[in-house]
Protein backbone atom coordinates (compact mmCIF):
# COMPACT_ATOMS: atom_id res chain seq x y z
CA UNK A 1 0.00 0.00 0.00
CA UNK A 2 1.18 3.53 -0.71
CA UNK A 3 -0.11 7.04 -0.20
CA UNK A 4 0.60 10.24 -2.12
CA UNK A 5 -1.25 13.11 -0.48
CA UNK A 6 -0.30 16.70 0.22
CA UNK A 7 -2.16 19.40 2.19
CA UNK A 8 -1.15 23.06 1.87
CA UNK A 9 -2.42 26.42 3.06
CA UNK A 10 -0.86 29.47 1.50
CA UNK A 11 -1.22 32.49 -0.75
CA UNK A 12 -1.18 32.73 -4.53
CA UNK A 13 1.95 34.33 -5.96
CA UNK A 14 0.21 35.43 -9.16
CA UNK A 15 -3.16 35.25 -10.88
CA UNK A 16 -4.03 31.73 -12.09
CA UNK A 17 -3.07 30.89 -15.66
CA UNK A 18 -5.45 28.96 -17.92
CA UNK A 19 -4.95 26.91 -21.05
CA UNK A 20 -6.71 24.09 -22.88
CA UNK A 21 -5.33 20.75 -24.00
CA UNK A 22 -5.79 19.52 -27.57
CA UNK A 23 -8.72 17.46 -26.25
CA UNK A 24 -10.40 20.62 -24.88
CA UNK A 25 -9.68 20.01 -21.18
CA UNK A 26 -9.11 23.21 -19.18
CA UNK A 27 -5.88 23.27 -17.18
CA UNK A 28 -5.27 26.04 -14.66
CA UNK A 29 -1.98 26.55 -12.83
CA UNK A 30 -0.93 28.87 -10.06
CA UNK A 31 1.98 29.24 -7.66
CA UNK A 32 1.30 28.90 -3.96
CA UNK A 33 3.60 30.24 -1.24
CA UNK A 34 3.70 28.52 2.14
CA UNK A 35 5.67 30.29 4.85
CA UNK A 36 7.00 28.81 8.08
CA UNK A 37 8.17 31.00 10.93
CA UNK A 38 10.42 30.10 13.83
CA UNK A 39 12.75 31.83 16.26
CA UNK A 40 16.49 31.34 16.06
CA UNK A 41 17.53 29.64 19.31
CA UNK A 42 20.59 31.84 19.79
CA UNK A 43 19.54 35.26 18.50
CA UNK A 44 15.79 34.93 19.22
CA UNK A 45 15.31 36.51 15.78
CA UNK A 46 12.17 35.54 13.86
CA UNK A 47 13.13 33.59 10.75
CA UNK A 48 10.74 33.10 7.84
CA UNK A 49 11.16 30.36 5.27
CA UNK A 50 8.97 30.37 2.15
CA UNK A 51 8.41 27.42 -0.18
CA UNK A 52 6.80 27.85 -3.61
CA UNK A 53 4.54 25.13 -4.98
CA UNK A 54 3.24 24.78 -8.52
CA UNK A 55 -0.45 23.83 -8.35
CA UNK A 56 -2.31 22.28 -11.29
CA UNK A 57 -6.08 21.96 -11.51
CA UNK A 58 -8.31 20.46 -14.20
CA UNK A 59 -11.82 20.82 -15.58
CA UNK A 60 -14.49 22.19 -13.15
CA UNK A 61 -11.94 22.79 -10.40
CA UNK A 62 -9.77 24.68 -12.89
CA UNK A 63 -12.71 26.82 -13.97
CA UNK A 64 -13.56 27.78 -10.38
CA UNK A 65 -9.93 28.62 -9.59
CA UNK A 66 -9.45 30.85 -12.63
CA UNK A 67 -12.76 32.63 -11.98
CA UNK A 68 -12.44 33.26 -8.23
CA UNK A 69 -8.75 33.29 -7.29
CA UNK A 70 -6.25 36.10 -7.78
CA UNK A 71 -2.77 37.06 -6.67
CA UNK A 72 -2.65 37.05 -2.87
CA UNK A 73 -5.71 34.81 -2.36
CA UNK A 74 -5.43 32.50 0.64
CA UNK A 75 -6.33 28.89 -0.20
CA UNK A 76 -6.24 25.37 1.16
CA UNK A 77 -5.07 22.85 -1.45
CA UNK A 78 -5.33 19.09 -1.22
CA UNK A 79 -3.83 16.84 -3.86
CA UNK A 80 -0.92 14.63 -4.83
CA UNK A 81 2.71 15.25 -5.71
CA UNK A 82 3.77 14.55 -9.28
CA UNK A 83 7.31 14.79 -10.62
CA UNK A 84 7.88 14.76 -14.34
CA UNK A 85 10.67 15.26 -16.80
CA UNK A 86 10.56 17.45 -19.90
CA UNK A 87 12.90 19.15 -22.34
CA UNK A 88 13.11 22.93 -22.51
CA UNK A 89 13.34 24.92 -25.76
CA UNK A 90 17.09 24.26 -25.90
CA UNK A 91 16.69 20.50 -25.53
CA UNK A 92 17.92 20.46 -21.94
CA UNK A 93 16.27 17.90 -19.66
CA UNK A 94 14.40 19.45 -16.73
CA UNK A 95 12.63 17.90 -13.77
CA UNK A 96 9.65 19.63 -12.19
CA UNK A 97 7.59 18.78 -9.13
CA UNK A 98 3.94 19.81 -9.13
CA UNK A 99 0.87 19.41 -6.95
CA UNK A 100 -2.13 17.99 -8.80
CA UNK A 101 -5.03 19.44 -6.81
CA UNK A 102 -8.31 17.61 -6.27
CA UNK A 103 -9.68 19.94 -3.58
CA UNK A 104 -9.30 23.71 -3.25
CA UNK A 105 -10.93 25.77 -0.52
CA UNK A 106 -11.01 29.55 -0.90
CA UNK A 107 -10.11 30.95 2.53
CA UNK A 108 -10.34 34.71 1.95
CA UNK A 109 -12.98 36.46 4.00
CA UNK A 110 -15.53 38.63 2.22
CA UNK A 111 -13.59 41.75 3.15
CA UNK A 112 -10.29 40.36 1.78
CA UNK A 113 -11.71 38.99 -1.46
CA UNK A 114 -12.13 41.37 -4.39
CA UNK A 115 -14.57 38.85 -5.87
CA UNK A 116 -16.93 38.98 -2.87
CA UNK A 117 -16.77 35.21 -2.37
CA UNK A 118 -17.97 33.72 0.90
CA UNK A 119 -15.51 32.38 3.43
CA UNK A 120 -14.17 28.87 2.82
CA UNK A 121 -15.75 28.11 -0.52
CA UNK A 122 -14.90 24.48 -1.26
CA UNK A 123 -14.31 23.11 -4.75
CA UNK A 124 -13.46 19.46 -5.27
CA UNK A 125 -12.59 17.49 -8.36
CA UNK A 126 -12.80 13.74 -8.63
CA UNK A 127 -10.86 13.76 -11.89
CA UNK A 128 -7.61 11.82 -11.89
CA UNK A 129 -6.34 13.39 -15.08
CA UNK A 130 -2.79 13.22 -16.33
CA UNK A 131 -1.82 15.53 -19.14
CA UNK A 132 1.20 14.35 -21.08
CA UNK A 133 2.29 17.43 -23.00
CA UNK A 134 5.79 18.41 -24.04
CA UNK A 135 5.26 21.91 -22.69
CA UNK A 136 5.82 22.68 -19.03
CA UNK A 137 2.91 24.66 -17.61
Amino acid sequence: MSLNKVLLIGNLGHDPSSRYTAAGLQVVTFSLATTERHKDKETKELIKSTEWHKIITYDNLASACVNFLHKGSKVYVEGKIQTRKYQDKNGVDKIITEIIANNVQFLDSKEESTMGEPEQTNVTSSNNVTVDDDLPF
